[in-house]
């Protein structure tokens, strides 16, 4: 191979027609998930203080917002839900009429065709704020597992295109999978957070999402984060028990981890650029420090770089926006 001076690696830089010529990654809007936090009650937008620019929406108030999320280009939201009571089982997580199923009915008769996905975990409706059943001051892995499943049956049958467990417990795919399979839903899929991180990166979401533990914390069931060959087993696992997407969270500082999985599996790979990630950057923008436009996608294209096919962000609308006025 020549080198220099014939070989000359700047001159496909020279301009930004070139650049984008040879561009190697790009994120598309169409890679994107839009997650939105749904609070039971009625009349209710109100800004999270910690996520500038990301909301609590009562269902009443979602046609607006579904409306302009599917006009912008982007194809999916992931659905949290904050409700008015928990208890010990977290009940109000599968009952027919809870907060997320009425915000799936919402959607699906405002748009349709957006793909609904909505997070399957207890920590937002039980009392104690964990992802399970407490015995003996513990989550309860198996006593658990029934209960993740009725909430995923009760979310499909409401309407909802794709169900995503993250309670990190294990078996919980399997479960899904075969409860879904028995009503008839084998055509429903799932996206699994396979290697879900105890991760610092989660600080705004519990301001979110109500859903901070109230003793302890969760690293008996998420992953412990210096492990890497932990995930590819927890991944390979979760294939095995029928995830049909398999999912990376934190996606900023797991980087390696997203890599190596997508290095490993041959199935579509999503990564969740969380709400730490998210608010770090707001912070640094309103102060002054950063470039909201340039920053963002350069967190953005390193992720998909990584080797994520599908990315869940807050900055999902911002980027829209920027793609339309290119």
């Amino acid at each position: 191979m020549a080198g220099f001076p014939q070989l000359r690696l700047r001159r496909l830089r020279r301009t930004g027609a070139l650049r984008k010529l040879v561009r190697e990654n790009r994120v598309e809007v169409g890679d994107l998930i839009y997650p939105l936090f749904i609070i039971e009650g009625k009349g209710i937008k109100e800004e999270i203080s910690s996520m500038p620019g990301v909301f609590h929406f009562s269902p009443d108030r979602l046609s607006a917002e579904i409306e302009d999320i599917a006009k912008l280009g982007i194809p999916a939201v992931l659905l949290f839900g904050i409700p008015e009571t928990k208890d010990e089982t977290g009940s109000s997580a599968y009952h027919p009429q809870g907060v997320i199923q009425q915000a799936i009915r919402v959607i699906k008769e405002c748009v349709p065709e957006l793909v609904v996905i909505t997070d399957v975990c207890l920590c937002e409706y039980t009392s104690h704020g964990h992802c399970g059943i407490i015995t003996g001051g513990e989550v309860d892995n198996d006593k658990t597992l029934p209960l993740l499943a009725k909430m995923a049956l009760s979310h499909v049958e409401a309407g909802a295109d794709i169900v995503a467990p993250s309670d990190m417990m294990d078996g919980r795919v399997k479960t899904i999978r075969q409860a879904l399979d028995e009503k008839g839903f084998q055509q429903t899929a799932i996206l699994s957070y396979a290697a879900k991180y105890a991760s610092a990166f989660y600080g705004p979401f519990r301001e979110a999402a109500a859903s901070t533990p109230q003793f302890g914390d969760r690293r008996s069931y998420q992953m412990d984060p210096p492990n890497v060959r932990e995930a590819l087993r927890e991944v390979e696992q979760d294939i095995n028990e029928g995830a049909d997407i398999i999912m990376v969270k934190p996606a900023l500082a797991y980087l390696d981890v997203i890599r190596q999985v997508r290095n490993t599996f041959n199935y579509p790979l999503a990564a969740y650029n969380v709400s730490g990630e998210y608010s770090m950057v707001k912070a640094a923008v309103r102060q002054g420090w950063l470039d909201e436009k340039q920053v963002v996608q350069e967190i953005l294209t390193a992720i998909k770089r990584a080797g994520a096919d599908i990315i869940l962000t807050y900055h999902a609308k911002d980027l829209a926006r920027w793609r339309k006025a290119e």
